[in-house]
């Protein structure tokens, strides 16, 4: 049974119970709200013309693809309207599926997609970013979930120490998951926790190490000098570190997120893209924006509560899901 399957058995951790869950019912609302927004930019017409791409650029804004992404998307299915001036509006969906796909194949790819550390450097370090309220520790923890799954050893660290509530909250999830967690008292050095981390993660021979930082400080200048520092403080222990820099986004606030992607990719490099609470919004569009703005790859998404409802970004599953055939 694939990832992607009709019906697939996963357990929330959380609750000890097994739910079942999947990509289409992940974005039941944003297929229905854009299939909806599809139809009445169609209506009345045959055939793609200048006022079908008028529409359907508004469809795609207003679904949070983006201003950019969106234009890229109607030029190249401008072109293929140049190329066949009958094409039917009975083919949008599949036009739509086939371009968006291939406008998401040209952004790079992120390595270790379905949790595996072939070929990886070990410990492979996570240094996960992002505001607060974005799901960025349960990411965390379903991460360790399914990296644990795999049979790696995996550790937490806690170097979010502003709030004391990040660090409990980790806790919590390291308990429930069964991995280690590296943490101090409230207000302690961050690079500090990180150093710790990396230093018992190379003792033991562990295979992950995921870190929590601070989901906001002060200001800008303040948030770069203390993401500069922890990676400073990462590479004197392993050189390469970190191997991955997750930035995790709240699918659910649409256009919100662009503006949280592009402070964060401001202030540090990076290097893939978790986005979250897609399950229950209509603005899963931000999905295919983000990803074509920042040419950063969306490596996971999240669809629901369960462990296994945070899933490895399938580009041709996501759209088909999105635009379906028939």
């Amino acid at each position: 049974m694939g990832l992607f399957s009709k019906k697939s058995s996963k357990t929330d951790v959380s609750t000890g119970k097994a739910t079942s869950t999947s990509l289409e019912k992940g974005l039941e609302n944003t297929r229905e709200s854009v299939l909806k927004k599809l139809s009445r930019a169609v209506a009345g017409k045959s055939k793609v013309d200048d006022e079908v791409l008028d529409n359907l650029e508004e469809v795609l804004i207003t679904s949070d693809v983006g201003v950019d992404t969106t234009l890229e998307i109607i030029e190249r299915i401008q072109q293929r309207v140049a190329r066949d001036k009958y094409l039917g509006t009975d083919e949008l969906n599949r036009i739509l599926r086939e371009e968006i796909a291939a406008l998401l194949a040209k952004q790079p790819q992120a390595e270790g997609k379905d949790f595996s550390l072939e070929g990886l450097s070990r410990p492979y370090v996570i240094m996960v970013v992002g505001v607060n309220g974005v799901g960025k520790t349960t990411t965390i923890a379903k991460l360790a979930w399914h990296y644990k799954q795999r049979g790696y050893q995996v550790i937490l660290g806690a170097a979010d120490t502003f709030r004391a509530a990040a660090i409990d909250q980790l806790q919590v999830w390291a308990d429930r998951v069964g991995v280690s967690l590296v943490k101090q008292q409230m207000g302690s050095d961050p690079a500090s926790v990180v150093f710790d981390t990396l230093q018992s993660a190379k003792a033991k021979n562990t295979d992950v190490a995921i870190i929590d930082t601070a989901g906001r400080l002060h200001n800008k200048v303040n948030l770069m000098n203390e993401l500069g520092k922890i990676k400073r403080v990462m590479q004197k222990v392993i050189p390469e570190a970190p191997h991955e820099i997750l930035l995790v986004l709240d699918g659910s606030t649409g256009q919100n997120a662009f503006e949280q992607a592009r402070q964060f990719t401001e202030v540090t490099q990076v290097n893939a893209i978790a986005v979250t609470k897609l399950d229950g919004t209509a603005k899963g569009g931000v999905v295919i924006g983000v990803s074509g703005q920042f040419h950063i790859p969306v490596k996971y998404i999240g669809i629901g509560e369960g462990m296994e409802d945070l899933r490895p970004f399938d580009k041709d599953e996501f759209v088909a899901s999105l635009f379906p055939s028939g």
